[in-house]
């Protein structure tokens, strides 16, 4: 399965947020409306293991969203990272505008290429502070750190343990993000 295209022509935010709701994840990037499919069983597991680990951590200046959020850094994208970290002060009803301190993407066949290279570029240019990319099939964390506005590469596999500073001191294992809790018997 990949992420569709549903319009042919270049929308404006404007126009993007005028069409019909249909109940579908859309997404713009560069103009263009994208529909993604519901993600796989390894992904929603990792998104959830970032979630319980960035939240405790998070300052009460700052808050964690997870998708569906949007991020729209301007007149032709409304992204929508799998989580995001931004400051309180920067959250409207629609999403967030000013840049994000954290963004992370969780790769799955369908959003592959756009998550590597077309987001990768559009959250550098924007300003987004981190862009962590996570790869569950192999447990693979790419760490990408804004410095002199361009990203920084560092890359985290299995059981290498990742100290974040930014946006918070968290501690990442990608192994541990997609692991199964073990269920004790009742």
């Amino acid at each position: 399965m990949s992420v569709e295209p549903i319009e042919q022509q270049k929308l404006t935010l404007a126009e993007f947020d005028a069409l019909p709701d249909d109940g579908e994840r859309r997404e713009l990037l560069d103009g263009e409306a994208l529909m993604t499919p519901s993600p796989l069983a390894v992904h929603q597991r990792a998104a959830y293991q970032f979630a319980i680990r960035l939240q405790p951590a998070c300052p009460e200046d700052l808050e964690v969203f997870i998708a569906p959020f949007d991020y729209r850094p301007d007149d032709r994208n409304s992204l929508q990272p799998d989580l995001l970290v931004c400051r309180g002060e920067d959250v409207e009803t629609a999403g967030v505008r000013r840049p994000l301190l954290l963004a992370v993407e969780i790769l799955s066949p369908s959003t592959r290429a756009k998550d590597l290279l077309k987001k990768r570029r559009l959250y550098e240019e924007a300003g987004v502070g981190a862009y962590w990319i996570f790869e569950p099939e192999e447990a693979v964390l790419t760490v990408l750190e804004l410095e002199g506005g361009r990203y920084l590469e560092r890359t985290f596999k299995d059981d290498e343990v990742f100290e974040a500073q930014h946006p918070f001191p968290v501690r990442i294992v990608p192994a541990e993000l997609v692991r199964r809790a073990n269920r004790a018997a009742i």
